[in-house]
């Protein structure tokens, strides 16, 4: 059992929670993820580490309500307890002193970039850091990715705060002004990692991308995560989550999850008609 610290609203259907888990937070690295089992009824479902506190033994899960787990998941509170914690998981983050650095981020994948940003500024790089949401409150973990970064970058859909677009025309304004960039990494939603790497091939930059692919076990046993990358099959648990977005064959992926949309639909209508009404609605 991994008891629950901590838990705020950080955003609407967002949330933010530490975990008690110390073998795992001894041995996580940036870029790695835990597959969760809420109870013994429950589906697994990965979820990325988005920060350790190895001295206290804590993890930290940041979650957007979605489907049945995470809804379930939401209504946890401190001192609740999560009956299976898996992890670390999934190849670490390729930690170095690049040099400058370009860090992209939206939505809940802001969590999954937020521990790279750390580890890249602490191995001596320059970090230059986008975040992007359709609105200000959308935009999460503001004050911890510029903690970790020599500039940082809000780009909003309806301009509510910081640069009215989206995360694209960003990156190609940090090139613009003069910025030599060695290397880029971009986490996000499925579609945005799309054009943020086909954006990345237009200025010449190698990136990186952490691919959300459907998952059961985490360990490459099941095959449910395997994805193209480089015309070749990958398994995004083992070999992954982050690829060379240049090489990912995005059409297949993207098809890939929505596989059981009507399934997910189905299963988070039971679970609302059985509770009622949730206070992230």
């Amino acid at each position: 059992m991994f008891t629950i610290v901590s838990k705020k609203n950080i955003a609407p259907q967002e949330f933010d929670i530490w975990v008690e888990a110390p073998r795992i937070a001894k041995h996580t690295k940036a870029g790695q993820f835990v597959v969760i089992r809420i109870d013994e009824c429950g589906e697994r479902i990965p979820l990325t580490i988005a920060d350790n506190d190895e001295k206290k033994g804590l993890i930290r899960l940041i979650f957007q309500v979605i489907g049945n787990t995470t809804a379930k998941m939401s209504t946890l509170e401190v001192g609740d307890s999560i009956l299976d914690i898996s992890g670390p998981l999934g190849t670490p983050s390729e930690i170095k002193n690049y040099g400058t650095v370009l860090m992209v981020g939206g939505g809940v994948g802001i969590a999954a970039l937020y521990p790279i940003i750390k580890a890249l500024k602490l191995a001596g790089n320059k970090v230059i850091t986008i975040l992007g949401g359709r609105t200000s409150d959308l935009v999460i973990m503001k004050e911890d990715c510029a903690e970790y970064s020599d500039e940082l970058i809000i780009t909003t859909d309806d301009g509510s705060e910081g640069m009215k677009g989206v995360v694209t025309g960003a990156m190609e304004m940090v090139v613009e002004k003069g910025e030599e960039i060695d290397h880029c990494w971009c986490i996000g939603p499925s579609i945005m990692m799309k054009y943020g790497a086909i954006t990345a091939k237009k200025l010449n930059l190698p990136i990186f991308v952490s691919l959300n692919s459907l998952m059961i076990d985490g360990t490459g046993m099941c095959g449910c995560c395997r994805v193209t990358v480089d015309n070749k099959i990958r398994f995004a648990c083992v070999d992954g989550p982050e690829f060379d977005g240049l090489k990912v064959d995005w059409d297949e992926f993207m098809s890939r999850l929505t596989q059981y949309k009507k399934e997910e639909k189905a299963s988070m209508k039971k679970y609302e008609t059985e509770v009622g009404e949730q206070p992230w609605h």
